[in-house]
């Protein structure tokens, strides 16, 4: 059980995404909208790997992990497992991606992040990357919910569903990597992530980018 400060809240996007994805707007919203005692922070996620799981260790440490709880949708969910095991917190993962070394090798080369114009680089260096931070074998399952939809047109959800087994799952029919109907969900993943309503009517919900 929560105690003490309130506790942080972070979501963490996907390959190519932003603080403005759809579903971190969603979250922000209900988190409002029913007075939750959380703070609410959705970085910019750098591209490369190593550089992500640099910035977000970091912010972990200054945010206290102790009080934060995470979401993670796609390749944020890949970050969100790391990030899960070594601290032991709460997550929840949204169709994660498994295995990115394998999958982000189709994505070699130039891109563009379509929301901030920037322009960036994948390589093979950057595969290496996504192979240590790898988590093979999950120490502390039961900090972790997984979410996935079959018709996700982007992932195998069968990847997500056996890598995380010994976790609690949500499996549903049809969807899409976008995860449909994700909103209806929401009072469940706060209860899992054990975020607590608060007292006052006077929201400290916020979001930083």
């Amino acid at each position: 059980m929560m105690t003490g400060r309130a506790a942080t809240l972070i979501y963490l996007h996907g390959f190519n995404s932003s603080p403005q994805a759809a579903k971190a707007k969603a979250v922000l919203r209900y988190l409002q909208k029913n007075s939750f005692a959380a703070h609410f922070v959705v970085p910019w996620i750098p591209p490369q790997p190593r550089q992500a799981m640099d910035y977000l260790l970091n912010l972990l440490e200054e945010l206290g992990p102790q009080q934060v709880r995470l979401i993670g949708s796609s390749l944020g969910g890949f970050y969100a497992t790391y990030l899960s095991q070594q601290f032991c917190v709460p997550s929840v993962l949204i169709n994660p991606v498994v295995r990115p070394d394998e999958l982000m090798s189709h994505y070699l080369g130039e891109h563009q992040n379509p929301y901030s114009g920037e322009n960036y680089c994948l390589n093979a260096q950057h595969m290496g990357e996504f192979r240590d931070l790898n988590v093979e074998h999950l120490t502390e399952p039961e900090k972790i919910l997984l979410m996935v939809q079959k018709g996700d047109e982007t992932l195998d959800y069968r990847r997500a569903v056996a890598q995380y087994n010994a976790s609690a799952q949500i499996v549903e029919e049809g969807g899409d990597h976008h995860f449909q109907g994700f909103e209806r969900h929401l009072p469940h993943i706060l209860e899992f992530l054990d975020l607590n309503h608060m007292s006052s009517q006077e929201s400290q919900t916020r979001k930083i980018s």
